[in-house]
């Protein structure tokens, strides 16, 4: 629902989010209650020693001070369960129950002191365990008002105050137009202020110039034009990705609905052999893989990874190999020759510098496909969160081949960056002066699928037989005429429900208005919704079917919004193009639409057949179409399915499987001739 309303500001916590934490507070203010209520019994009449009059109207005090607070505590559990997301009709009240329990709090402080003093006095000559007692109560109490004021700080909302007196000034409509628009400018570019000050202090740590100040503009600019348009809070988000990962899970329990959302190979046009591309992506993704360096030597062998580095990086030389940046006892290089196989010789540049749209590359000589290899990293730093995070469009034009082409602005300047080492450092000539019968291949997962994509679309009319194989690629990087484009020396690798080939600002306002559909018209209390998605997530089960106000509805009724989530949304967004009559929810987005790259390689898991010490996996792959991935699917594995790690594993495993069974196949020809 729209952030609650106090003090005269907007803040970022619903009417409906104090059941969990009011719940928790009430059962350690019960327990407090009934210990300090057994202490007071027991020591009834025995309040004789010194200091024990003030002991005495301590415990008493305390008493009825934790039973005001209890009442109030269950008034506000119980008043926040009640309604539903978008209906807070029934939680009006809670404002005021909330005051009344923030003034509780400066009793409550004053007794804490008042505690401390006692039980900081040395002439109280009590028994020892009324002591404690008396200590771990005010040792509670400050805890709990510094957590509260923790909270307070989370839920805080900058732009509270402006989001408030807009909100009310928009809906009332006696604002002179121009006042009106001079008030959304100031909300504007305080929201675009504040995100950037929060980006800055995400990013402290890292040396900032004119390039990251330029960036953080963009990526402020960014959240808050997606940010702005909605009246939603955290928990919101969250209800509403578990009501759509259950509701995606209903979905795909139908075979024929699962099929509808796969895209099959008997359906593309693509006639390229599938077997001998996987072959060709699982022995280049050793390469994008070992661009990560040393943490995903370490990640794939936590045990022995140390140990070998330790002993083996001592002993390398790479002196005949040209090394850009820092790499500290080798380790970079030394995983990078542990995970390729290859030689220290084998190396003609390997760069570990690092800053924003400058990512790490290195190029080498793979003797046993006879080509040059361009492996780019992908994101390991903050500086590379900051190119991903550039999302604005920038033209890319193709000389004599293609006009109007729009890319993703941070990771083409990044491909730029790799550009001109490459070309104006000589450093392909020099590959191709060694080896000029071998061919170039481009790789790269994720930052850097997408980087080595672009790369290689610059490269192209240089190197007519270069190849590119981009694993789990960014979802918004290039403009339809380029991706058509790019499908001739271009393969995608992607696997499963990975989240980041689906990422593109048209994805994720779709994912947006999902959310706001999905939250606004369940008939259930957040909690419920909570609670049961917290025990689907965990121990798994059915999805639950929880009733909407879209149950009943006729299909022509279910393309327009409802008022429930016409109120979540604000109004006038800048996020949407609408005009007077158009629904915000149904007003076409300003951000144009970009694809993935290249013919598209969809790897998914068929089956998992898990044992304690073990887990037995198969896959399947299939050419697939760029419109498979114009959804977010909301999925634990939408994270897991990206690490470099599940793919290449994922790889290997239809490789594997393939040659097993051309074994199989061999072996059953070789009998039946003997026969």
């Amino acid at each position: 629902m729209p952030g609650m309303v106090m003090f005269g500001r907007r803040w970022a916590i619903a009417s409906d989010d104090f059941v969990f934490p009011g719940a928790f507070e009430l059962f350690i203010r019960m327990i407090w209650w009934i210990g300090i209520l057994v202490l007071y019994s027991i020591h009834k009449g025995k309040f004789n020693c010194t200091g024990g009059g003030l002991l005495h109207s301590y415990l008493l005090v305390l008493l009825i001070l934790l039973a005001a607070i209890i009442l109030a505590l269950s008034a506000i559990v119980y008043i926040s369960m009640q309604g539903t997301i978008s209906n807070p009709g029934p939680r009006k009240s809670l404002p005021k129950l909330l005051y009344a329990r923030l003034g509780l709090y400066i009793p409550e402080l004053v007794w804490a002191v008042v505690g401390a003093i006692w039980v900081s006095d040395t002439d109280v000559r009590c028994e020892r365990t009324v002591v404690n007692v008396v200590f771990g109560t005010v040792i509670a109490s400050w805890v709990i008002i510094i957590f509260t004021i923790v909270a307070v700080v989370i839920v805080f909302d900058p732009l509270g105050g402006k989001k408030t007196l807009y909100l009310a000034n928009d809906i009332n409509r006696n604002l002179e137009s121009s006042q009106s628009g001079q008030l959304f400018y100031n909300v504007k570019k305080t929201a675009t202020r504040v995100w950037e000050t929060r980006i800055r202090l995400l990013c402290c740590c890292i040396m900032q110039d004119d390039d990251h100040r330029v960036a953080f503009t963009s990526i402020a600019e960014l959240f808050r034009t997606y940010f702005s348009d909605t009246d939603l809070v955290p928990s919101d988000i969250a209800a509403g990705l578990t009501l759509l990962h259950q509701e995606q899970d209903k979905v795909e329990n139908c075979p024929k609905e699962l099929e509808e959302v796969l895209c099959h190979s008997h359906l593309s046009h693509v006639t390229d052999d599938l077997d001998i591309e996987l072959e060709n992506a699982a022995h280049y993704m050793q390469f994008a893989a070992a661009a990560y360096g040393w943490p995903y030597y370490i990640y794939t062998n936590p045990f022995t990874a140390l140990c070998k580095l330790t002993g083996d990086c001592c002993r390398i030389s790479p002196t005949d190999t040209d090394i850009i940046g820092s790499d500290r006892l080798n380790f970079h290089f030394g995983s990078i020759l542990k995970i390729t196989g290859l030689q220290y010789r084998d190396f003609i540049h390997i760069s570990f510098h690092n800053k924003i749209f400058e990512i790490p590359f290195f190029v080498a000589l793979d003797h046993k496909k006879e080509a040059i290899v361009v492996a780019v990293r992908g994101t390991l730093s903050f500086e590379d969160i900051l190119t991903d995070l550039s999302a604005e469009c920038e033209d890319l034009t193709l000389e004599d081949i293609l006009e109007d082409g729009f890319v993703h602005k941070g990771i083409t300047q990044a491909a730029n960056y790799i550009y001109r080492r490459l070309i104006n450092d000589g450093i392909l000539n020099q590959a191709f002066t060694i080896a000029p019968e071998y061919k170039l291949v481009i790789v790269g997962h994720s930052l850097g699928a997408g980087t080595a994509s672009i790369l290689a679309i610059m490269l192209r009319n240089s190197f007519p037989t270069l190849r590119c194989y981009a694993f789990s690629p960014p979802g918004g990087l290039l403009s339809k005429s380029l991706a058509d484009y790019s499908k001739f020396f271009i393969v995608s690798v992607i696997v499963g429900k990975d989240l980041v080939p689906r990422l593109s600002m048209p994805n994720m306002e779709d994912l947006k208005r999902r959310i706001v559909r999905i939250v606004a018209n369940c008939n259930r209390p957040k909690y419920q919704i909570l609670l049961h998605g917290c025990w689907y997530e965990v121990f798994g089960g059915d999805p639950d079917n929880f009733p909407t106000e879209l149950d009943g509805r006729s299909q022509d009724a279910l393309t327009q919004p409802l008022l429930a989530e016409e109120s979540l949304m604000m109004h006038r967004s800048p996020s949407y193009n609408a005009t007077e009559d158009e629904s915000p929810l149904d007003a076409p987005p300003q951000y144009p639409h970009l694809y993935l790259p290249g013919k598209i390689i969809h790897i998914v898991e068929e089956t998992s057949s898990r044992r304690w010490c073990s887990s037995d996996v198969k896959y399947t792959a299939r050419w697939s179409k760029e419109t498979a991935f114009s959804n977010i699917l909301i999925s634990p594995k939408m994270i897991t399915d990206h690490v470099p790690d599940v793919v290449l594993k994922a790889l290997n495993n239809l490789t594997e499987e393939k040659a097993s069974c051309i074994t199989c196949q061999v072996e059953g020809d070789f009998h039946t001739n003997t026969v």
